[in-house]
Order: structure tokens, then sequence, then C-alpha cells
């Protein structure tokens, strides 16, 4: 047998009670040998307890230095107190510490996930030792369907789960009947028997005569260290690598999953206020978004049907045009001529509008009667559904001909009957009405385009307007000449023509660019504000999470004392955590596609869905699990174990 497996030197342990230390152990020096059977007995409050978790790790030494074959403890990080308990102690605990949502195969199992054992070979490892121990027709039981002796049983398979050299029992019959505690005594008589090294923490004497030797501890002292037997029966230390570095591999994230499962399904109701606030963020973003692209897409639709290779040649500067647009007087018919002979204009035309009364019978209506080219088909891609639209001679001779828009046609026609031929009355004077033109739809801002009444600008300036001068021309680029070059050679025109600069050049490009900045802009504004119920509902995972936390304490001291790190704890709760806002943003997701669907059916919005929307918030949601989730996994992490374990 080797000498001094575990060994103590002047032990002490000082608790801090009311503000005042109080000192459980006084100088308490032991050495155990490997194989031993060893009871330790006192009254309640004489320390014995407090001297076992020392012995397996569980608890410190205030003072005193203490080895494990040779390796004094006080120098072991967290990982190795953690492997030492996994792979060198097994606990049996009074009370059991059966994880009640556990089967008996599973709460036996679980240092085995510690130790990174296969789900295979861990379930069949822990079948066998309860079937051994007499519970193969327990297997599947709940700790609530077994009785107070099968519950130690399945501890004490707990306890051999991993192979530890060394069991450590803290009063494993106290909580048992007289014959159910024979029994166990028997068990632990037996496991002795195959080289198992037992420490008995007990007030019962007779329970004490099943050791070979009994430390007798009193107020924090030893007071007699008796030895019954000196036999050498030919065990051998249990071979067990105690230091090894175990990493966290697919046992610990399956058991992790099965947890967080268990957990979330046993608070049904909790976990689903929790998941809302991360299903609604999710949900707004992806709909709002969706439904911000569709307004994005139908603006800049009604822009590009304007023509995306048109110059607007406007009155004024851009920063006097709104003060005096209405006096300056910049394009004449003489420019236009001029402007069709720049490099890489295709054609150009003259616009102006002025809201007017326009009758026809008995009905009269307010609409815009626009002045302007015969080209005016051609520049807008704006075709002329029945009729015709008026020609360069209409324009030459002053025709007193007009083009009807869709909306003016209906009311003014209504029931089909055929406007062609037909005078109105612009202003008190005659037109003949020659075309009707195709419907175009509203502008970016509401503005009803097809009601409007179209007329040679000559005509126009003369009878409606009273001027010849025109608001703005539009210019039509060649296809595949560069917009800025043409916008170059006509600035330089009109400066040659005016002698200064009275106008100014929009491209219809930079106005699509900048309709496309203003509704990505709103577009991100509400993406942002829904952003803010994902930090919401990441405030209620954590709040939900540290209440988790409190309720589950005994539950994590039992798990580090049976070989969980710091790191497998904190694993599992970041888990829950996460697992919650997985399930929260694929909700989120179905629910904001089907209420983006929804409104576009209900309010005829115009929606598109695209991928970085969803993928973007359903990131979002996960990491919201992780930064939010974090905070009560780390204090999880962080209790100590023999606190934990005390705690109801």
């Amino acid at each position: 047998m080797s000498s001094s497996f575990l060994e103590l030197n002047a032990i002490s342990r000082t608790y801090t009670s009311g503000g005042e230390p109080l000192t459980v152990l006084k100088e308490v020096s032991l050495v155990i040998q490997s194989g031993e059977f060893m009871a330790i007995m006192g009254a309640s409050g004489s320390g014995k307890s407090t001297l076992m978790n020392i012995i397996g790790c569980l608890d410190k030494p205030s003072n005193g230095t203490y080895f494990i074959r040779g390796v004094e403890v006080a120098r072991l990080n967290g990982d190795e107190l953690a492997a030492l308990r996994r792979d060198t102690f097994g606990f049996i605990f009074q009370r059991y510490n059966l994880m009640p949502d556990l089967s008996a195969v599973e709460n036996a199992e679980v240092p085995a996930v510690y130790c990174g054992m296969s789900k295979t070979n861990r379930e069949k490892h822990a079948s066998d030792l309860l079937q051994e121990l007499g519970l193969s027709h327990r297997l599947n039981h709940y700790p609530s369907q077994l009785s107070g002796g099968q519950q130690q049983r399945v501890s004490i398979a707990r306890a051999l789960m991993n192979g530890g050299p060394v069991i450590l029992a803290d009063e494993p019959t106290g909580a048992i009947d007289s014959q159910g505690g024979k029994e166990v005594m028997n068990i632990l008589k037996n496991l002795h028997g195959q080289g198992h090294t037992i420490i008995l923490v007990t007030h019962d004497s007779d329970i004490a005569a099943y050791a070979n030797r009994i430390v007798r501890i009193t107020d924090g002292r030893i007071v007699a260290d008796e030895q019954h037997q000196k036999e050498d029966s030919g065990q051998h230390e249990k071979s067990v690598e105690t230091l090894k570095k175990v990493k966290p591999g697919v046992a610990v994230l399956g058991e992790s999953l099965k947890m967080a499962i268990r957990s979330l399904v046993h608070n049904r109701m909790r976990t689903a206020l929790t998941m809302l606030g991360i299903i609604i963020g999710v949900a707004s973003v992806v709909t709002l978004m969706a439904i911000g692209n569709g307004a994005k897409q139908d603006v800049l639709e009604r822009i590009q049907a304007m023509g995306t290779d048109l110059l607007t040649i406007e009155r004024g500067t851009r920063s006097s045009q709104h003060v005096s647009g209405g006096t300056v007087t910049s394009f004449l018919p003489e420019d236009l001529p001029s402007i069709d002979s720049v490099p890489g204009v295709a054609m150009a035309i003259p616009e102006t509008e002025l809201s007017s009364l326009l009758r026809f019978g008995n009905q009269d209506m307010m609409v815009t009667v626009v002045g302007t080219g015969e080209d005016f088909p051609q520049v807008h891609d704006w075709p002329t559904q029945s009729g015709v639209f008026f020609t360069a001679e209409h324009v030459k001779r002053y025709a007193q001909v007009v083009t009807l828009g869709q909306t003016v046609t209906k009311n003014l026609f209504p029931n089909g009957s055929n406007p062609l031929g037909q005078y109105v009355l612009i202003n008190n004077a005659p037109f003949m009405v020659i075309g009707v033109q195709s419907s175009k739809g509203s502008t970016s801002r509401g503005d009803d385009r097809d009601n409007a009444a179209w007329l040679p600008y000559t005509t126009a300036g003369a009878r409606i307007f009273g001027q010849r001068f025109f608001r703005h021309i539009i210019v039509r680029v060649k296809p595949g000449a560069d917009m800025s070059v043409v916008q170059a050679g006509l600035h330089t025109l009109l400066i040659d023509r005016h002698g200064k600069e009275d106008f100014n050049i929009r491209n219809m490009a930079d106005t699509i660019a900048t309709a496309n900045e203003t509704q990505n802009t709103l577009t991100y504004l509400l993406a942002s504000i829904a952003v803010i119920s994902l930090v919401v509902g990441g405030i209620g995972v954590m709040n939900i999470m540290l209440v988790s936390v409190t309720e589950r304490t005994r539950e994590i001291g039992i798990r580090m004392a049976i070989g969980a790190r710091r790191f497998d704890v904190l694993f599992q709760f970041l888990t829950e955590a996460v697992m919650v806002c997985f399930i929260g943003g694929i909700a989120g997701v179905v629910i904001g596609i089907s209420g983006g669907l929804f409104t576009s059916a209900i309010s005829g919005w115009r929606v598109i869905f695209t991928v970085t929307p969803v993928v973007i918030s359903f990131a979002c949601a996960f990491l919201t699990g992780i930064i939010f989730g974090y905070i009560p996994a780390r204090k999880a992490a962080q209790l100590d174990p023999i606190e934990a374990l005390s705690r109801e």
C-alpha cells in the first residue's frame, strides 16, 4: 500500500458569522492511506463535514497545507480542482442531491459528461452500475419515483461513474430507514473490497463500526484516531490521472443543449414571456425592412419611369430658384436648337406647367396644363394610348389641340365615350382632343400624373400662360453618351448664350441616388427603432436567467461537486440564454414575414423581403443571447461549490 495518499497538515478553517470570525477546524493534521475505510465521527457542529469538504476539494482551508499524491492543493487552479473532484473523488450526500428532472440513468451519468465520455458509453456504464446496485427495474425512473434507499444507490452509482479511487460519504444513511442504511453500508464495504478508499462522515457509532479506522473530532480538533484493523487485502490504488485537462466537447455541448431544452420546457410560460421581446424585435426588423424596401423600390421605379438618362435644366441657380424663380427669364424657344446641337443630346423639350380649369359640357375639373414639345412621348417613354400626340407642325402653327391624361378622360368622358375629336375649354379657349396618353400613375409626392393635359408650347404660351419663356427644359441623352460630359457641354453653352449662370442642371441619376439615400435612411431608422425591442428583449433574457441561476444554485453546486468546471457551468447557462434567443429569433422571422405579407394584403403596400435583414436580425437575436446571457452565466460559474450546495 502506498503511503500518504491524502495528507493534511495543521488545517484550520475560519468563517465569518455575524461579522465575527468562527473557527470550525483547528490545526487538524491527518494522513490517509490509499485503500483505507475511514470514518470521521463527531457531533453536529464538530467540523466533520467541513473536514470532508476540504478533503474533497469543495472547500479551501484558511490555514495549513493539503496534499493529494504529493501535490499541494493550494497550488491548483479552478480547472485542476474540478479535475480532482471529477476523477479522484466520488461524493455521496446525505440528501442524495439528485437532479429532479433527470432519470436514474441520467443522474448517474452526469460526471461522465464532464470527462468527455461519449453518450453511448456513459449510458451503458451508468446502466451497468445501477444494475449492479439492484436498480435494474428503476433505470428510467425519476427521483420522485424512487425511495430514499433507491435514491442513495443512484447517488452511489454517480460517485462511481468516473472510477474515482476515493468515495466521500457524508451521513449516507441519515435520510433512509435502518434496512436501507444497512444495504448502503454493505455496498460501501464491497466497494472498499474492490480497492476504493472510503471516507465516511457519521455521528452513528454503528455506522462507524463498518470502518477500519475511526477519527473522532470534537470542537474542530481531532481527539482520537483509532485503528480497528490493520490489514492489507491487496487492494491497489485506483489508477486515474487526476489532473488531466479535458476540453469541452460533444458531451458537454450535448448535456448543455439537453438541459437547456428541459429548462425551457419545464418553465414554458416564463420562457414564452422571455422570448416575447426577442420575437417582437426580430419580427419588427423583418417587417419594417420589407416595407421600407418596398417603398424604396416604388419611389425608384417612379423616378426611373421619368427616365434615367434625362437632364433637367431649370431657371435660376439652386440657391435662388425658390426665391426669384418666378422672375428669372432664362429659356426661350431660341435656346432649343442650340441645345439640340450639343454632342450627346438626343432630343430636348421645354416644359411649363400651370393648374387650370378644364371644362367639357357641364363638367369641369382642375388639371395640370403642360406646354411642351412634340417629342414629349419619346423623352419620357410615355406612349399615347389612343389618337396621336401633337406634331412639330402643330407647334409651328400654334394649333389649339390637346392630348389628355387618363384621369381627365375618365372624369370628363365617363362610360367609355370617345373623347377624340371633341372640344374642351381650357381657360375658356377651345381645344380639340387629338389623343389620350397611357396611364403613368402618381409621382413620389403622391401627385396624379394622369390628371394632366398637354398642349404645344407655342399655343400654351400664347393662350394659357401669357409668356414665351419656359419653366424648364428636359434633355434626353443619347444611349452610351456620358451624362456628366453632356451636362458640362450644356452648362458651357448656356453660359455663353446667357452671359451668366441663371440656371441649374439636375441629373436624374443624382436624383435617384438622393432618393435612394433618403429611403435607406428612413428604412434604417425604422430598423433601429425595431432593434430597441431586441435590446429590451435581451434585458428580459438577462433578468430571467438571473432568476434561473438563483433557483438552480443547488444544482450548480451538485454539478461542481461531481466535476463540472466553471467553464462548463458558464457554457450550460449561456446555452440556455442563446437557446431562448435562437428559438425567439426563428419565431420572429416567421412572424415578421407573415406580418409583412398580411400588411401588404390589407393595405396594398409593396413589401420586398431580402435575405440580409433576416440574417442580420437573426444574428442580432443570437448575439443578444450571448451578450445578455453572459452575466447570469458568469454569476453561476463564479459560485462557490460549498455555498451553492448549502442553498435550499
